[in-house]
């Protein structure tokens, strides 16, 4: 196979991985391709958690023996038997695949160059680094998590051109359009879990709930020092036991820590700041010790600049609306915009009359 030829089938692996968002978590997102004398015979994805993994569905696949052909995989195969589902590459190995590219290799210390030994000390040819960039993009949230031990986290709210995201602290602003609320509802079917503060709680009333896609609800989580959240906001109502959580602090009313937790949300207290709240990176920690790879923070204003400030934030997500309210509230104080040196554009995508700009750390 040529470069170009092998750019092309790496690029269909990844697309093919992306089905699997939201499914797989921790694990990431693979997609495989089997091509024989130029043709696509089989092919792949990890659908599930603890489901087969890409390369063991692509070869179940093949219309055809794979004998000599060449397998593409986003991620380098795994060869270790530490998980629920048996290694990869004895599956390849025995099925008679002449050559593997990958874009990827496992950072996981249990994979991390290991497939790609096991299968060259086979006689696989192996390639490696194909479409590397791309790769890394699709699995972001798994390598931060794997070389960090942290979770990706991401902030995303939405503003009127001068930078306000409500008229006022206690009030819902709609300020968005039609498919940017429905483009949010598939950022939260992607994320393991969703963040907002007591604050957005009490006066936006969500139930950060999937409702405009088709995708699973993430793990929500309030923010909450003070514990004053009334048991009749919509969250409480809407869920399976166990998928609110509670995050305050140790000094909170254990009274008021009961009262939730009768109401099936899982309280956990934890030690403060400085600033007498919860310390954001002891968050992170309990999170990725749930591995809970992947965090959206929807607000509010104090949550925002909490992430901010302890510098922990991966990416910023922010729709802008075409609205001009000349006052109101912002996302975060004047000190913390993302233009000043911190982050810089990634990306933008327009939704109708709407824009969301991606921001990255610089």
């Amino acid at each position: 196979m040529s470069v170009t030829e092998d750019r092309i089938f790496i690029k269909k692996a990844i697309r093919l991985a992306a089905y699997g968002a939201g499914h797989v978590s921790p694990n990431p997102l693979v997609g495989a391709i089997i091509v024989k004398n130029g043709r696509i015979i089989g092919s792949g994805y990890h659908r599930k958690y603890g489901g087969p993994h890409a390369e063991v569905n692509a070869l179940k696949s093949a219309t055809e023996p794979v004998a000599g052909a060449t397998l593409y995989c986003n991620l380098e195969p795994c060869s270790h038997t530490n998980k629920q589902t048996p290694p990869c590459v004895p599956s390849i190995i025995r099925a008679g695949v002449r050559r593997v590219v990958v874009a990827n290799i496992d950072p996981n210390p249990g994979v991390n160059g290991k497939g790609i030994a096991a299968l060259r000390n086979a006689g696989v040819q192996v390639e490696n680094g194909v479409e590397e960039e791309n790769g890394r993009e699709l699995n972001r949230f798994f390598f931060k998590f794997v070389t960090e031990k942290q979770p990706y986290v991401t902030i995303k709210y939405a503003q009127t051109i001068d930078g306000f995201i409500a008229r006022s602290r206690d009030r819902q602003d709609w300020i968005s359009g039609n498919l940017a609320q429905k483009r949010v509802h598939q950022l939260r079917a992607r994320y393991d879990a969703v963040l907002i503060g007591g604050q957005t709680l009490r006066a936006d009333n969500p139930q950060l709930t999937v409702r405009r896609t088709r995708g699973r609800d993430p793990l929500r989580i309030i923010l909450s020092s003070s514990l004053a959240l009334d048991p009749s906001h919509a969250i409480f109502h809407h869920h399976e036991p166990g998928n609110t959580w509670i995050i305050t602090t140790e000094t909170a009313g254990r009274e008021a820590m009961n009262r939730l937790a009768g109401l099936g949300c899982r309280i956990i207290p934890l030690k403060t700041d400085n600033t007498n709240r919860v310390a954001i990176g002891d968050l992170l920690h309990v999170l990725a010790d749930q591995k809970i790879i992947s965090l959206l923070v929807e607000g509010g204003q104090e949550v925002i600049s909490a992430f901010l400030h302890a510098g922990m934030v991966d990416e910023l997500k922010i729709i802008q609306a075409p609205r001009l309210w000349g006052s109101g509230f912002r996302a975060f104080p004047d000190t913390f915009e993302p233009s000043a040196g911190m982050f810089t554009l990634h990306q933008t995508e327009r939704m109708e009359s709407d824009i969301l700009l991606t921001y990255r750390p610089v």
